[in-house]
């Protein structure tokens, strides 16, 4: 490219231009077209090389994320069949029991409401919560244990019977427990406790009879019993050497001939067999005309034939 310079001319006043003046305008005015132009040529040259670089770089020219690559997913085995979407899955294996002790049922339930004289513990049960209330004693003279298996077999039957509703029923276990380890009639003292109640022919003169009334621990945790629940009825186990009956006192005679009809024991009033002062029956029964009944079994006899011959009677009072 080639410039032109031109030579400084002095200055003149305005007005007073000369005719080489204005040729020297018009080189001017060509020199600057020609600049123009180039100006132009090249401006246009430029952009031209710009379109042709974006052009030839095409979609590439933009740049983009690689995508993550996926990991390969496993061939399914052949050999394995297909789960099925409407079978329940197995459920998880129930963990092993835990140990604990076994009890039975009697040995379940009790409530110690006394000591004997030797620190035995007198035990009763109470089943049911109906308005009956019957109290049942299991023995009361050591040596006349036939009572004592009825006494384990009563609780499941008074289930059986569903009297839970209807009556309450207490079940004292055994009145001497000394008496019953030792097979003996009296307790460790000595004294019958069934003469030591506080009825009114209660007989202080004979030791046996334990001088005053409720002077043994087991007569006390008995008649305590008896004031606390306060029985419609109360049933007791005996034996008896060379027979076997049902006795009462009391207003009981028609409770008492029922029981007879559903066993087959004979009915025999207490006081037709002998003087009885002091003892349970002429208490609860004559003193204070609460319904009792002395059930007395076979001294000797077999207890699980005992059982089966009283069961359905006594359930029979028991539901009154």
């Amino acid at each position: 490219m080639r410039f032109f310079r031109w030579p400084l001319r002095p200055h003149r006043p305005s007005g007073s231009l000369t005719v080489v003046d204005r040729h020297s305008r018009g080189q001017i005015r060509s020199a600057v077209i020609l600049l123009v132009a180039l100006a132009t040529g090249l401006g246009a040259a430029g952009c031209t090389t710009a379109a042709a670089s974006q052009t030839t770089a095409g979609p590439s020219a933009t740049v983009t994320a690689e995508p993550t690559p996926t990991p390969a997913t496993p061939s399914p085995d052949p050999t394995t069949p297909p789960p099925d979407p409407t079978t329940t899955p197995p459920a998880p294996p129930a963990p092993p029991p835990t140990a604990r002790t076994q009890t039975t049922s009697a040995d379940t339930g009790w409530e110690v409401v006394g000591k004997s004289v030797q620190g035995r513990s007198i035990r009763l049960k109470t089943l049911g919560h109906g308005p009956r209330k019957v109290l049942f004693v299991g023995g009361i003279h050591g040596d006349e244990p036939e009572g004592a298996y009825s006494t384990t077999q009563l609780p499941a039957a008074f289930a059986d019977a569903g009297l839970a509703d209807a009556v309450t029923l207490t079940i004292l276990e055994d009145a001497n427990p000394d008496g019953r380890a030792h097979h003996t009639r009296d307790n460790a003292n000595g004294v019958d406790i069934n003469r030591n109640f506080p009825a009114t022919n209660f007989d202080t003169s004979d030791p046996e009879f334990g001088g005053s009334p409720l002077s043994q621990p087991e007569s006390r945790a008995l008649n305590n019993t008896i004031g606390r629940i306060g029985p419609d009825l109360v049933m007791v186990m005996h034996s008896w050497r060379g027979s076997r009956f049902i006795n009462f006192d009391g207003p009981a005679r028609a409770i008492a001939e029922r029981f007879s009809a559903d066993s087959g024991l004979p009915v025999e009033e207490s006081g037709s067999i002998a003087p009885t002062p002091g003892s349970l029956g002429s208490y609860v029964g004559v003193d204070h005309g609460t319904a009792i009944l002395t059930i007395e079994l076979l001294h000797g006899s077999n207890s699980v034939s005992d059982w089966a011959l009283i069961r359905t009677a006594l359930i029979h009072a028991i539901a009154g």
